[in-house]
């Protein structure tokens, strides 16, 4: 009986030693097994692997595509404007020796961390370069792509590869943001004045021209009005002077007729004359010649 219990406890001491020393790899990992701190063993591919039970320990590490936001970054352009950037990385643990060296027994925040300050530092320096309308223009591929190459030689340091680095956000700093929109509006403001002064000069122009052809037209039609008038009435004198030299006693007649006329006109001045009046003599003779 006591002999069956001390197989039985050495075949569960076998079994648990015999689990301790087995460790799977997910797909999805890289392990490491250490040994008192040291690394004695990479373990890349999927699958099972061994390590020494309490002597040796195993540390995993994610083998997938990983991304980093970083935090809102405050940059001066080349032109001495302020930019706030925000921008991700997409990465992956490449060489997990290299990362376990570099993070000690940190583990992935730690070292996005650290790679948060590296692209904080390239985008800095790659942003610092060019002028700010470069940075705000729809065109940021190249200027992304400055910053990714400057980010990999330091983060391959950390044991890692830097796939990916996109610019989400670049704008003006709010009180930048409130000056420029200021001096857009003093622009289009001017613009407008601009504009206005021309259409001014344009209309006066306009309107000047449209005088001096008014002042041509009314000129023309008075010549012309006068040059009627004047045959007008040199056709009634004609007619005046055929007709006088056709009866002469009639036109003394018709032109006494007008002046009794106009003379005794109601409203007109009254007027004191002698009967005897040459004036009246059509009315005193019944001939109208004596």
């Amino acid at each position: 009986m006591q002999k069956s219990a001390i197989l039985l406890g050495g075949v569960a001491a076998l079994a648990f030693l015999g689990l301790s020393s087995v460790f799977i790899v997910d797909e999805r990992e890289k392990a490491l097994v250490l040994q008192f701190g040291q690394i004695v063993k990479v373990k890349e591919d999927p699958g099972i692997g061994f390590k020494i039970p309490f002597i040796q320990q195993v540390v995993t590490y994610d083998d997938r595509i990983l991304s980093r936001d970083t935090t809102s970054l405050e940059v001066t352009a080349s032109d001495d404007r302020r930019i706030v950037v925000d921008a991700f990385a997409r990465y992956r643990i490449v060489d997990v020796e290299v990362f376990r060296r570099a993070v000690g027994q940190g583990n992935e925040a730690t070292a996005a961390s650290r790679l948060d300050n590296i692209l904080r530092a390239t985008t800095r320096e790659v942003l610092g370069s060019v002028s700010s309308n470069t940075i705000l223009s729809s065109d940021r591929a190249a200027l992304m792509l400055q910053i990714r190459n400057g980010a990999i030689d330091e983060a391959r340091a950390l044991g890692l590869q830097v796939i990916d680095v996109r610019l989400k956000r670049t704008d003006l700093p709010q009180e930048n943001l409130e000056a420029t929109y200021n001096r857009m509006v003093a622009e289009r403001e001017r613009e407008a004045a601009d504009e206005v002064a021309r259409g001014n000069e344009a209309a006066q122009r306009i309107r000047a021209q449209a005088q001096r052809t008014v002042t041509e037209l009314t000129s023309d039609a008075e010549r012309q009005a006068e040059i009627i008038r004047g045959e007008a009435d040199a056709e009634r004198n004609r007619i005046f002077a055929d007709a006088y030299g056709a009866d002469p006693e009639f036109f003394e007649f018709y032109r006494s007729m007008n002046a009794y006329r106009s003379a005794l006109e109601t409203g007109n001045t009254s007027l004191v004359l002698s009967p005897d009046s040459d004036f009246f003599r059509y009315l005193n003779s019944p001939a109208g010649n004596e």
